[in-house]
């Protein structure tokens, strides 16, 4: 599986809007920041001319800003077993571009939580958790090798 970052998912309205929903929430969030992630599912090596066609088809949006990856990791991503329409179109667009060995490419969003140093019980978590994703379609994950 590669794992590609891509641009910022938020604007820095939604962001502010989020951390003042986790603060009323009782969570002690200092800030939060928002990307997407693209994992992108192969079958064999991809050559480096296919690497590159699959990093230009996943750049789009706000240019990337410079941000150093730090705080809580929280990645929201479809469910387990489902298949979005994100990536039924992305992974037609890609392989009407070349890329025959991509088998399957999706879209999540990486939260990078800001906690001012403390750390939070499995209760705040949850919480967390339920206020970032729609758990109906989403699920979230710990880490991006928990996304394979």
């Amino acid at each position: 599986m590669i794992i590609l970052r891509g641009a910022p998912s938020h604007s820095e309205f939604r962001l502010e809007k989020l951390v003042t929903e986790l603060k009323a929430s009782g969570l002690p969030v200092q800030s939060v920041y928002a990307a997407f992630v693209h994992a992108a599912e192969v079958e064999g090596e991809l050559t480096s001319e296919e690497r590159s066609v699959l990093e230009k088809l996943l750049t789009y949006g706000p240019k990337l800003e410079t941000h150093d990856a730090t705080g809580l990791l929280r990645i929201v991503a479809p469910r387990p077993g489902t298949l979005s329409p994100w990536s039924s179109k992305a992974t037609d667009i890609a392989h009407i571009c070349g890329l025959a060995k991509l088998e399957r490419v999706e879209r999540a969003v990486a939260f990078w939580v800001d906690l001012g140093g403390t750390t939070l019980d499995d209760g705040q978590l949850a919480t967390l958790d339920f206020s970032l994703h729609d758990r109906m379609t989403q699920a979230v994950f710990g880490s991006t090798e928990e996304l394979a």
